[in-house]
């Protein structure tokens, strides 16, 4: 036996204004809350199940509001907005903070040998490319073929920027030499995210009306949507690997850390943690998730088949611009 949802309920309206940045921001440290990574995957299963139940007009007796949004809670973090897919645990955004503290905080230890630059590099972009498949556009599929050839630029950008970058700044203040990762990583950004992508740029991402009703293809919506992610994940990235190495550069003139030395790992790895905990949600909170496009922007041809279906009834065009 079933009950119906409550009247006026819609399990799909965001729990915050997501026209605002702070709307969003509540929404992200909801969905990328790093415990969330703890959830069993039968305990995801049965949200799956309840927010679909949800949607039929159907959810089980006694369920509560407090249930169904937080059963919504957990299909957001785990569960792919356009295809409904699990998402792989390590493409999650929830993962963003426990995976990305112990990488950025390792890439900003090892610098100073190229050996280990290369190492960590290549563990970094790896990651990335997990990452960014996971939080695709999936009405745009890639081939493994494809896949192989942006994982491979993007990993190249990263190791030709870190190693040139290193050697050049041997004789630079040693600060400098603490911010390669970081160029490291924005210059890979730059390419890991569009090639991975790259099918939404020579296809089009599906946008639709205010309604949601299909409109057709646009590669000025999908080129939109994915320089946007390329802001949001430097952002990402940029507190901690900007700030941090001068932290850590006046932290090691004390004594103290002097004599700790093989403790600086795992304090670069916290505070890395730190600065993540809050620069994933408001990174990702940056633009918002269904990104809109004017009409006059668009394609000519797209632009004159909705004007001749719709007439000037959809000034603005909609799309979900990934993560």
């Amino acid at each position: 036996k079933m009950d119906t949802i409550p009247l006026g309920f819609n399990i799909d309206t965001p729990h915050w204004d997501q026209s605002t940045f702070l709307g969003r921001l509540k929404h992200f440290l909801s969905i990328t809350d790093p415990r969330m990574v703890l959830v069993p995957e039968e305990e995801l299963d049965r949200a799956k199940a309840l927010v679909e139940g949800c949607r039929a007009g159907l959810v089980p007796p006694g369920s509560s509001q407090e249930q169904l949004l937080y059963a919504k809670k957990l299909y957001d973090s785990a569960f792919h907005p356009d295809s409904g897919e699990k998402m792989n645990l390590i493409g999650r955004m929830a993962f963003q903070v426990p995976g990305g503290m112990a990488l950025t905080g390792c890439m900003l230890q090892f610098y100073r040998t190229v050996p280990a630059v290369v190492f960590w590099q290549w563990v970094n972009q790896s990651f990335n490319a997990i990452v960014n498949y996971t939080n695709r556009n999936a009405a745009s599929p890639i081939s493994l073929r494809q896949i192989g050839v942006a994982y491979i630029t993007a990993t190249g950008t990263a190791l030709a920027t870190a190693v040139g970058l290193n050697l050049y700044t041997k004789r630079a203040p040693p600060l400098l030499a603490r911010w390669v990762p970081f160029a490291a990583v924005a210059a890979a950004n730059c390419v890991n995210i569009p090639m991975m992508r790259q099918q939404e740029i020579i296809n089009g991402v599906m946008v639709t009306d205010g309604d949601n009703n299909e409109l057709g293809r646009s590669r000025r919506a999908a080129v939109k949507g994915i320089a946007q992610v390329v802001v949001s994940r430097i952002t990402m990235a940029a507190p901690g690997m900007i700030i941090l190495p001068i932290i850590m550069e006046q932290l090691e003139k004390f004594p103290l850390m002097q004599r700790i030395r093989v403790l600086h790992g795992p304090l670069q790895v916290l505070l890395c943690g730190g600065f993540l905990l809050f620069m994933v949600p408001a990174a990702c909170a940056l633009f918002p998730q269904r990104s809109s496009l004017a009409l006059a922007d668009l394609e000519l041809d797209l632009r004159n088949s909705i004007v001749a279906k719709n007439g000037d009834k959809v000034p603005y065009v909609y799309f979900n611009k990934g993560l």
